[in-house]
């Protein structure tokens, strides 16, 4: 049960800080940053082996916020046209 909270908490800041970079942060609000984080870190374990939902270290938390900005990247070019 921890390990889940955890794995929300976690996932949300990685939601929220690539919502940040991604300058989208006024359009989202606090569930879906958590959602971004979570998909963007199931992204990661795809691409790089290592995702939050394995133990979380320094390199598997950015390996998480990496694929949380594709994520958002690739929502923008469908959303937009452009990945901003």
């Amino acid at each position: 049960m921890v390990q889940l909270i955890v794995w929300l908490v976690v996932g949300g800041v990685c939601g929220w800080l690539a919502s940040m970079v991604m300058r989208t942060d006024g359009q989202q609000g606090i569930i879906l940053n958590v959602v971004v984080g979570i998909i963007g870190s199931v992204i990661a374990s795809f691409l790089f082996g290592a995702g939050i939902n394995q133990v979380i270290t320094v390199t598997t938390f950015l390996y998480s916020l990496i694929g949380a900005i594709i994520l958002l990247a690739i929502v923008n070019l469908v959303r937009r046209g452009t990945v901003r």
